[in-house]
């Protein structure tokens, strides 16, 4: 079959096996870096929605479902004169809880329940990019410069804008697929971004298009933010406490987004699910600022790895975060080649495109990264190692 290829440069701030792939540039000499900055968090507070996180230590619903989640969220708010109408969903994972609209009077009374843990003002997340033309690349230079290998039957959950479902070069599992956008019930890409983070970990290894890291990996698109890269704090949060009920120890998440400050409640949603073995990839993000000061690239813990982003060089790139205390390792990240929605394929550049190359690998190699060389010129003077298969 013969495809019509479509190429469009976006920038956005977000062991070998046998390769059929036609290699055009295994080497790239010159690496411009993105001058408008790419997967930009735009945190506008939710009048009147919050995010309520249980006490794990008073409650114990590991495991628990989600109509008992609802019945627990909604025996506290009876019991603290709410109606139970404010509540909008629960929410399932570590802590777990759920997200209501409240007056301030209704948020002063949960706050005091011993059953609350924590409450956090719910807030929109955004995405910005931009467009120019260029020309392709089938076997791409960061893919080279990571390395890559055969991820049949390895699963990554990509946290996103979704995931085309009809690109011919991913394998997509519709079946546990699933949106969080309020209002949108398909988990399909009508953004892009989503789609290309998904073909940078697992494009197939056929003879056409782009091949990811995990090549033909099964890739699950939890749908958070809508057509116009925007989404709720919430939605992340729930995406996650999915991933912590359906997950499996070994399977990977990528996180290519973040808050452009900090959140309790989903930095212990990361934690959580990555204690049950679950990989989880997350991006450094592209404010030129040390990362501990933004969720959830700031989590730390057993199998959770934060990214920063190098060029074609290995120079450090200039949007991207930093900070030896919670930046693990360098990856590629300034005009990474991959999928993107409607079939196409696509440049981009951020954090957001050097975080699915760490998923990729941890699908591959689990803890057991090794590296080569490290970023040059990184501005907190502790070279991040650069990640390798």
């Amino acid at each position: 079959m013969h495809l019509r290829k479509i190429f469009v440069v976006v920038v956005m701030c977000a062991a070998v096996f046998s390769c059929r792939k036609e290699d055009n540039s295994a080497t790239a000499t010159v690496s411009k870096q993105p001058d408008c900055v790419d997967q930009h968090s735009l945190s506008d507070i939710i009048t009147g929605q919050y995010i309520v996180a249980y006490n794990t230590s008073s409650l114990d619903l590991h495991a628990a479902s989600f109509q008992r989640l609802s019945e627990v969220s909604k025996n506290i708010l009876q019991r603290n004169k709410i109606s139970s109408s404010v509540m909008q969903t629960a929410f399932a994972g570590e802590p777990g809880g759920f997200i209501a609209h409240l007056s301030q009077d209704e948020l002063a009374r949960l706050k005091k329940d011993p059953d609350i843990e924590a409450i956090e003002q719910d807030r929109v997340i955004a995405l910005s990019t931009c467009f120019t033309v260029a020309e392709p690349r089938l076997v791409t230079w960061n893919v080279q410069r990571v390395g890559f290998g055969d991820g049949t039957g390895k699963t990554a959950w990509v946290i996103d804008t979704g995931i085309d479902f009809g690109h011919p070069d991913l394998t997509v599992d519709q079946a546990r697929s699933k949106s969080f956008v309020q209002g949108v019930t398909s988990a399909d890409d009508d953004n892009g971004h989503g789609t290309h983070v998904a073909g940078v970990i697992g494009a197939k290894n056929n003879n056409f298009g782009v091949m990811g890291v995990a090549a033909g990996a099964t890739l699950v698109s939890l749908k958070v933010l809508n057509k116009n890269g925007s989404g709720n704090l919430s939605s992340i949060i729930q995406a996650l406490g999915y991933v912590n009920t359906n997950g499996h120890a070994g399977d990977a998440v990528n996180l290519s987004l973040g808050e452009d400050s900090v959140s309790t409640i989903l930095d212990q949603q990361v934690e959580n699910t990555a204690a049950k073995g679950i990989y989880i990839a997350i991006a450094a993000g592209n404010d030129k600022l040390p990362a501990r000061n933004f969720s959830p690239g700031r989590a730390n813990g057993a199998n959770i790895f934060t990214v920063s982003a190098i060029d074609s060089l290995d120079n450090f790139a200039s949007f991207s975060n930093y900070g030896n205390d919670v930046v693990d390792y360098a990856v590629p990240g300034v005009r990474i080649l991959s999928t993107y929605k409607g079939g196409k394929y696509a440049y981009m550049s951020g954090t957001s495109m050097a975080t699915p190359h760490m998923a990729g690998l941890l699908l591959l190699k689990g803890n057991n990264i090794t590296t080569s060389g490290h970023a040059k010129n990184d501005p907190d003077g502790m070279a991040d190692p650069i990640a390798h298969y």
